[in-house]
Formats: structure tokens, sequence, C-alpha cells
């Protein structure tokens, strides 16, 4: 349990909330293109629900993870139907900033999605990660059958055992109900954008320390 991704995260003034239409602006370096799958070969596989903070961060960590097919930016967690980014994250919402992962069980198990999920991210933070603050950044894990409720449970029991955190873990562990889809700016965010601001001082930082802590997990192309 000691390779875990327990460094805090740096807390600087920058944030994921939306400060200006900046943020929506593609990078000048031109970016290797991913491979796209349609809705009909994503279908051939298996879906997982995460948030742990801003998404531009969780989306990347999740994309390099091997079994991964596709990771979408999203919301969840609140009632509120087809909230916006602008809602969540000003805290207009009960919804959190999360991740949909499209993966294939035969190459990663959901429990290795778990491990991932727990090792990237601080679970003793609440509604809190790096510099965004709110419950719009909260830690939760989501379960879509009892098998995974119990892998999500049985994984937090092994850390508290172990104890690998010097405090509390905070994370949600909630029965999935309903994913929206963020807007398009926000999909491969920290992919097109990489001379954002928040990407080179949170989102890469943060991403690069989970592939040292995470090697054997990586795509040989993770870049």
């Amino acid at each position: 349990m000691k390779n875990l991704f327990l460094i805090p995260l740096l807390l600087i003034s920058f944030s994921c909330q939306p400060k200006s239409k900046a943020n929506k602006e593609i990078a000048i370096e031109p970016i290797v293109e991913k491979i796209i799958l349609s809705q009909k070969e994503l279908q051939e596989y298996e879906t997982a629900y995460f948030a742990s903070g801003c998404f531009w961060c969780v989306e990347a960590i999740f994309e390099s993870v091997k079994g991964v097919k596709e990771v979408i930016s999203g919301y969840s967690g609140g009632p509120e139907k087809n909230p916006t980014y602008e809602q969540v994250a000003y805290g207009r919402t009960r919804h959190a900033e999360a991740v949909k992962v499209y993966y294939d069980p035969e190459v990663i198990s959901f429990q290795r999605l778990v491990q991932v999920f727990f090792g990237s991210h601080d679970p003793t933070s609440l509604n809190r990660q790096g510099p965004d603050r709110g419950a719009q950044y909260r830690s939760i894990a989501f379960y879509e059958t009892k098998e995974e409720k119990k892998i999500i449970d049985d994984y937090i029991t092994l850390l508290i055992s172990e104890s690998v955190y010097d405090r509390p873990i905070v994370t949600e562990v909630e029965k999935f109900d309903v994913f929206y889809e963020a807007e398009d700016y926000h999909q491969d965010y920290e992919r097109k954008n990489p001379n954002n601001s928040y990407i080179k001082a949170v989102s890469i930082p943060r991403y690069n320390r989970f592939k040292e802590n995470f090697k054997d997990y990586l795509k040989e192309d993770a870049h």
C-alpha cells in the first residue's frame, strides 16, 4: 500500500472554476489526436463513474490507464436535471464534477479502477481537491451493483486497516443514478490545452505524480 499516491496536491491560486472564456481556448502547440470510438463501439465495454476533483485532471488520469477505452467528463451526484458547467462549478447544484469511464474488464478490473481512483487524489480532503473548493469537488465512488459496492467498501476498509492515511477517509460511496455529459470543450481538456495555466500548475503535476506511482497501470502511449 506504500506505493499509493499520497502526496497532497499543491495549494496555489489557480482554480478549475470558470473565470473567463479563455478556458475554452485551444493550445497553439499541436496535440496528437486520439482514436475516437463510436457510441456503438463503446457499448461493448463496461462503465464506471468517479468524482475526485476537477474533471480535467481526473479524465486525463483514467485515459492513461491500460484497458480504459474512453473517459467522458460530466456531472453526477445531484438531483438537478441537465446541469451546466457554470451551475456546477459555482456550487449552484448538488452535482459533483465526475467522469464516466468505459473499460475492458478483460484488461482491467473494476477493483483496479477503484485503486486508480483512490491512488490519484486525496480521499481525506472534504469538499476539496487542491485549490478547488466546494462540494462540487467532493470525492465520490459510484457503484451500479452490490458487487461493485462491496469492492469499494472492502478497499476503504483495507486502506484504513493499513493506516495509509492519517486522517479519516471522507469519500462518499453512492449508488449511481444519472450522468450528464459536460460541454464539448471540456472533453479531453488537459490533452488539448497543455498551455492553460491551471493545467500546467495543477493537472499536469497531479497526473505526473499518478504516473510515478502507477507505472504498471499505464498505456504504452500515455503522454
